[in-house]
């Protein structure tokens, strides 16, 4: 009987995820991850095309997963924006805190796509989910503006910048290596931090 071709691809998922973390993408070997997988190096390629199709089996369900928290944030401000007075508005979502928890929760994945990704697609990683918050945010601020809410307008460079820094900042726990309980406590205080700034930043 042929042998299992799911027992395979689970085996070969493990293997390559410990020599992802281990050694990161440029330097992972193939061959030690057939060898740790019980596979000829020729039969990786019945599972996936290349090295970095490989890497991103590991990454993308993750990705989505975050993009997915993201927009359910967008989706509770947007949703409680009638119904809080301006000095309450951009306030109670824990941002940070949501968006650590789900990190944490996926901590090996996240490692791989923040300290172990050179040489693939996901180094501007950091970079998108900026853009992204950025969208995010203009999208709020344009509802606010809506109704009439007094916004005070920012230089969009110096906006790119300091979101880039607020995600970078998160990130930032898993480059440091914290345990969950570190990061969770980090999340709040970046919370602390960052939504008094942005609210000033914005006159709101």
């Amino acid at each position: 009987m042929p042998r299992d071709k799911t027992e395979s691809h689970k085996r070969i998922v493990e293997a390559a995820k410990k020599e992802f973390l281990e050694y990161g993408f440029k330097d992972a070997s193939l061959r030690r991850i057939a060898a740790d997988a019980d596979i000829q190096v020729s039969g990786l390629y019945k599972h996936f095309a290349n090295k970095e199709e490989m890497f991103a089996s590991l990454v993308d369900p993750v990705i989505e997963g975050l993009i997915e928290c993201l927009h359910g944030i967008e989706d509770n401000y947007l949703d409680e924006i009638d119904e809080v007075d301006s000095a309450n508005l951009w306030e109670d979502q824990a941002e940070p805190v949501r968006a650590m928890e789900y990190i944490y929760d996926h901590i090996d994945e996240f490692k791989l796509i923040i300290c172990r990704s050179q040489g693939t697609r996901y180094e501007s990683f950091t970079h998108d989910i900026a853009i992204l918050e950025e969208d995010v945010t203009r999208k709020y601020m344009h509802e606010l503006k809506k109704r009439k809410v007094s916004i005070r307008d920012v230089d969009d460079k110096e906006f790119h910048l300091l979101v880039t820094a607020s995600v970078e900042a998160i990130f930032q726990a898993v480059v440091h290596d914290f345990n969950r309980e570190e990061a969770m406590h980090y999340a709040k205080t970046l919370e602390r931090f960052y939504s008094p700034a942005w609210k000033a930043l914005f006159g709101l």
